[in-house]
């Protein structure tokens, strides 16, 4: 693939929308240790660096782009993380509201889920061990 600096190396990058965008960066840097990389206008859009090699982009709700509604869950987005305590604990104290307390998966992760300022769900995910996937149900095929 062919590098280019107006674009995140990340293979898969998700396009959130949010009502506000330079609050969500704002929120986005606070609660889950996030940086913005670029930024698009003051207020249409931002590349976030999450990580080494992940990205996302906030958006903003121009034309027919909604962020979700309250109460119906569309998504979530996996982030690994260092230290799924610690990192749950900076997100709860900036106002992330936790679905879901850190907690250990047979498949080898410590993960938690929190919804954003926006109402995007977010899974924290800590890897613990490596596990073979046939070990808990699962099923290695590539």
């Amino acid at each position: 693939m062919r590098a280019n600096r107006s674009i995140p190396a990340a293979t898969v990058v998700p396009v959130l929308i949010y009502p506000d965008v330079r609050e969500a960066v704002a929120w986005l840097t606070a609660a889950f240790g996030f940086a913005e990389r670029v930024r698009i206008g003051e207020s249409h859009r931002a590349q976030m660096k999450v990580g080494e090699s992940g990205a996302v982009i906030a958006a903003d709700v121009r034309h027919e782009r909604r962020p979700p509604r309250a109460g119906e869950e569309t998504h979530s987005v996996l982030v690994r993380v260092e230290d799924a305590d610690d990192h749950c604990e900076r997100a709860r104290a900036h106002g992330a509201r936790i679905l879901m307390e850190p907690r250990d998966f047979e498949y080898g992760e410590r993960q938690y889920e929190a919804e954003d300022l926006g109402g995007h769900r977010w899974t924290f995910s800590q890897t613990l061990a490596d596990v073979a996937p046939e070990s808990w149900g699962g099923e290695l095929v590539a």
